[in-house]
């Protein structure tokens, strides 16, 4: 009897919260100039970030080093 209370909790939490999610609105065109500003920009000079990933890469012994799992060995 109490999984069945839990269970029917947490399907109104998961219809709560899925419903609240078509609640939210696109960004307006005025509103994008913000996320446009040099700052928000994650790697500004694009030359350095692959020079930066290659050295790092190289230091791990696995291609691709960031966000990629496994090692040197080629096991995942």
């Amino acid at each position: 009897m109490k999984t069945r209370h839990f269970n029917a909790l947490v399907a109104v939490a998961l219809f709560g919260s899925l419903s609240a999610c078509s609640l939210i609105q696109p960004v307006q065109p005025w509103e994008k100039g913000n996320l446009a500003k040099p700052e928000m920009i994650f790697d500004e000079d694009t030359l350095d970030a692959a020079f930066v990933e290659h050295t790092y890469s190289s230091k791990e012994a696995a291609f691709g080093g960031a966000g990629v799992g496994g090692g040197g060995c080629g096991c995942n």
